[in-house]
């Protein structure tokens, strides 16, 4: 079956075998890239911009840097 032939089929799945689909997707995917997807309930690391000093000064010097005197 080519994928022209199953696009009726899957557009006519509802939202959640969607989602699913989508799910085992980007897990086939990941498997064939040999890249290790978080399992469910894993913790993740996730960057925040809280307490990051250092990111604040160095945008502030570019949009100095950016800004036209006289503004």
């Amino acid at each position: 079956m080519t994928l022209t032939e199953l696009f009726p089929a899957i557009h006519a799945l509802p939202r959640v075998e969607k989602l699913r689909l989508m799910q085992l997707l980007a897990a086939d995917i990941a498997r064939e890239e040999e890249l290790a997807l978080p399992l469910a309930g894993e913790d993740r690391a996730v960057w925040s911009p809280y307490d990051a000093h250092d990111a604040a000064a160095t945008l502030l010097q570019v949009l100095n840097e950016e800004t036209p005197r006289g503004m």
